[in-house]
C-alpha cells in the first residue's frame, strides 16, 4: 500500500497513469485508465452502498462549503455537527444519547479505547484498562486500533502498544473469554466486537454473544459494537448489534456514513457513558482537525436522508436474497469449497484445483486481478474473495460478478 502511495507522489506528471488505476466511478461501476469499465462488487470497500456519484450528497456538501467552509469542534460545537449528531441518533434507532465525531474507523476506535478507559477512571476504578478484541478482527491502522486488531498486520514491527489489549477466539462458544475474565475480569474495561468480521466475513456466533452477555451482567464492562463494516443495512438489519439481546454501550460507525464522500466516522454512546462524564464534569482529551466539519456533517445528513428515501434497508434485503442464488451458482465450481457471511457481506473459500488446498495470499491477489480484467471488482479475503455489493446492485450485476469469478478461476496466470 505504502509503495504505491509513494510511487504516486513521486511520479513525474508527464508520465501516463498505469492502466490499472481507476479514473472515474458512477452508479455501481468503476472505469480504469485503459478504458475497462467494471462492476464494483465491493461497493467501494464497503463505503458506497447507495452508488457512486450521488448528486444529492455532492450538492449538500457544496452548500456547506460555501456557507461555512470550515468550523472546528475544538472547545465548542457548531450547528452542522449538532444537526448531524441528532440525525444520526434518530437513524440508529438504539438508545444512544451523544455522538463524538472522528475522521476514520481507526481514529474512532482509538477514541473509543480512550473513552472506555477514562469512563472507569472517573467512576473510581482506574485499574480497568484492558480492552478485549477478537482474533481475526480488524479495527483500523491508527496506533490504538492497530493494537486492538486481532489479525497479524505487523504489530510487532511497528511497535504498537498491546499491553492493555487482549484477544480471544469467537468460535469456541466464549470459553476463552470466560477464562480471561476469571483471570483478569476486574481489570477489563471493554469488549469490542465486529458482529461480522470485516476480514473474511465470519459472523460472530450466537453462543459467543450469549456467553459475553452473561459475563457483562456479572462484570459490568462496557460493550462496544464496531459496525464500521456491518452498519447501514449491510447484514440485513440496519445495525447488526440491534439484534443482540442487550444493546451495546458504544457504537462505532464510518464507511457508509457519508456514502464514501467525506472522511468521517462517529462514536455513539448511551446515557450510562454520557452521564458519567457529565456528572463528573470530565473532559475527554481527543480532537481531530477535520472531524465534524460542516462538509462532512452535511454529507452525513444527506446520506442518511437518501438511505431512508431510497428504502435502502429493503434494497439490501433484496440484494441478499439474490446473493443466496449467486452463491449456489458459485458453489457448483469444484474450486469454491464454501461460503460465509450474512446479508450483502459474503466470502468465498477457494482451493487450488490440483492440490485441493486453500489458495495462498498471492493466489488470492492474482484471482482478484483476473476477475477485474473480466469486468468485476471483488475484495481479497482469507483464502478467497469477498463480495460486498451496494444496495443498488441489480441481479444482472451480481451475476456478472459471479461470471467474472468463475471465468477467472478457470484461468491460471502464467508461471
Amino acid at each position: 500500500m505504502m509503495s504505491r502511495s509513494w510511487t504516486f507522489l513521486m511520479r513525474p506528471s508527464e508520465e501516463p497513469p498505469p492502466m490499472d488505476w481507476a479514473v472515474s466511478a458512477r452508479g455501481t461501476h468503476v472505469t480504469f485508465a485503459d478504458g475497462l469499465e467494471t462492476y464494483c462488487a465491493t461497493s467501494g470497500l464497503w463505503n458506497v452502498p447507495l452508488g457512486y456519484g450521488r448528486d444529492e450528497i455532492a450538492e449538500a456538501v457544496g452548500r456547506a462549503l460555501r456557507d461555512a467552509s470550515y468550523l472546528t469542534l475544538f472547545r465548542r460545537s457548531h450547528v452542522y455537527a449538532e444537526n448531524a449528531a441528532e440525525r444520526l441518533i434518530s437513524f440508529i434507532g438504539m438508545p444512544f444519547s451523544r455522538v463524538l465525531f472522528a475522521t476514520s474507523g481507526g481514529a474512532a476506535n482509538d477514541l473509543t479505547m480512550k473513552l472506555c478507559r477514562q469512563y472507569w477512571s472517573i467512576e473510581g476504578d482506574a485499574q480497568r484498562r484492558i480492552v478485549v478484541g477478537l482474533r481475526g478482527s480488524y479495527h483500523g491502522l491508527t496506533f490504538g486500533a492497530h493494537a486492538l486488531g486481532g489479525e497479524d498486520l505487523g504489530q510487532a514491527l511497528y511497535g504498537v502498544d498491546g499491553r492493555d489489549v487482549r484477544h480471544v477466539p469467537f468460535d469456541d462458544g466464549g470459553e476463552a473469554l470466560e477464562s480471561l475474565f476469571r483471570r483478569e475480569g476486574s481489570r477489563i474495561a471493554a469488549v469490542v466486537i465486529e458482529p461480522v468480521l470485516g476480514t473474511g466475513a465470519f459472523e460472530v456466533p450466537r453462543a459467543f454473544l450469549k456467553t459475553m452477555q452473561g459475563l457483562r451482567e456479572h462484570y459490568g464492562f462496557l460493550l462496544v459494537a464496531d459496525e464500521v463494516a456491518t452498519g447501514f443495512g449491510r447484514t440485513g438489519t440496519r445495525f447488526a448489534s440491534s439484534e443482540w439481546s442487550e444493546h451495546p454501550d458504544v457504537l462505532v460507525v464510518s464507511k457508509a456514513l457519508t456514502n464514501g464522500t467525506c472522511p468521517a466516522a462517529a462514536v455513539a454512546v448511551n446515557d450510562r457513558v454520557a452521564s458519567a462524564f457529565r456528572l463528573h464534569d470530565a473532559l475527554l482529551v481527543h480532537g481531530e482537525t477535520q472531524a465534524g466539519t460542516p462538509a462532512s456533517c452535511a454529507a452525513i445528513i444527506a446520506a442518511l436522508e437518501l438511505f431512508e428515501a431510497m428504502g435502502a434497508d429493503a434494497l439490501f434485503r433484496s440484494v441478499s436474497a439474490e446473493l443466496d442464488r449467486v452463491q449456489e451458482r458459485l458453489l457448483e465450481s469444484p474450486r469454491v469449497m464454501d461460503t460465509r457471511g450474512r446479508g450483502a457481506f459474503r466470502a468465498l473459500r477457494i482451493v487450488d484445483a490440483r492440490t485441493g488446498e486453500e489458495i495462498s495470499r498471492d493466489e488470492v491477489l492474482q484471482l482478484v486481478e483476473r476477475t477485474r480484467r473480466r469486468g468485476a471488482l471483488v475484495h481479497p479475503g482469507p483464502s478467497g474473495v469477498q463480495l460486498i455489493p451496494a444496495a443498488v446492485s441489480t441481479p444482472a450485476e451480481l451475476n456478472r460478478a459471479a461470471d467474472a469469478i468463475l471465468d477467472a478461476l478457470d484461468e491460471r496466470d502464467p508461471e
